[in-house]
């Protein structure tokens, strides 16, 4: 089936709302957020909607709609300034769900450990394979901050560990830890969703009987774990510093990412009262702090 598009650009200010009046106004069978800068998305904060500075929206339509009500009703409204940009295309039938599935491989992290699409043969069956399918807003290893969580995990000897998956999403990180040995994984995430999302990768992996998943307000008072991986915002990850720490062991090893270089030193100002820091590893603009918790 034909599809016809109009992509329009708004902020963080108007981006949701405006979204829904393209939905519920405008007929849109679709809208999409894209980023104008291609910035990754992360979990929010509770009760919060994390947008981007710069957004498209994308609203999809049947390719025989008019959308020329449609750029009147805008040009109407009060959402977006007088003289708005926008841009109206035809959309090339295609089998996108395969399409989307094409783009999509193994990917190797360290020496060990591989992230497979379930509909991919794994290229090494005798190495440390996690199936995971993508999804949205959660991790997949495509981004570097969670390359940068994989092979360090890689890199660690977790044979016998419990390890703690601080904003667990997906679970990616979680799996590839229980793979890779640790005796008991505990995933954390303010999002029920991503629970969910984790409870049923672990059990397409076998490894659902080793892992333990908790909203915040759920997790026992008391855990530690002799490695702790978090992967979220160098916002969350400054102001949630204290509880963070407390979770590591002593003489146990922390890992933080989704923090851009630029915000390292003030991540690492953050835990060094408690945490000896390695030096930071970067890849694209974005690095990974690692180091180990002082007796």
């Amino acid at each position: 089936m034909p599809w016809i598009q109009i992509r329009l650009n708004a902020t963080a200010d108007n981006a949701e709302t405006l979204g829904d009046v393209l939905m519920e106004e405008c007929g849109a069978l679709s809208v999409t957020f894209l980023d104008a800068k291609d910035t990754p998305v992360f979990e929010p904060l509770p009760g919060e909607t994390r947008l981007w500075g710069e957004t498209d929206l994308v609203a999809l339509y049947d390719a025989e709609t008019d959308l020329t009500p449609v750029v009147e009703y805008l040009k109407n409204g009060d959402l977006l300034e007088e003289g708005f940009a926008y841009k109206i295309e035809q959309i090339e039938d295609k089998d996108w769900e395969r399409e989307w599935m094409d783009n999509f491989h193994p990917m190797r992290f360290g020496q060990r450990l591989w992230i497979c699409p379930s509909w991919r043969e794994a290229p090494e069956p005798d190495a440390v394979n996690v199936m995971l399918d993508p999804g949205l807003a959660f991790g997949t290893g495509t981004h570097p901050t969670t390359a940068l969580c994989l092979e360090w995990l890689d890199g660690q000897d977790l044979t016998g560990k419990t390890v703690i998956d601080f904003g667990c999403g997906s679970g990616i990180l979680a799996l590839a830890a229980l793979k890779l040995g640790a005796e008991k994984v505990i995933g954390i995430d303010i999002d029920p969703q991503a629970l969910l999302a984790s409870k049923d990768n672990a059990e397409r992996n076998g490894v659902a009987d080793r892992l333990e998943l908790f909203l915040p307000k759920d997790q026992p008072s008391d855990i530690q774990a002799d490695v702790v991986v978090a992967n979220i915002l160098s916002g969350p990850l400054r102001e949630l510093a204290p509880v963070i720490k407390s979770l590591v062991k002593p003489q146990g090893l922390l890992a933080l990412s989704g923090v851009l270089e630029s915000q390292a030193q003030g991540v690492a100002e953050s835990y060094a009262d408690e945490i000896a820091l390695d030096p930071v590893e970067v890849r694209e603009e974005w690095c990974r702090l690692s180091g180990y918790k002082r007796a």
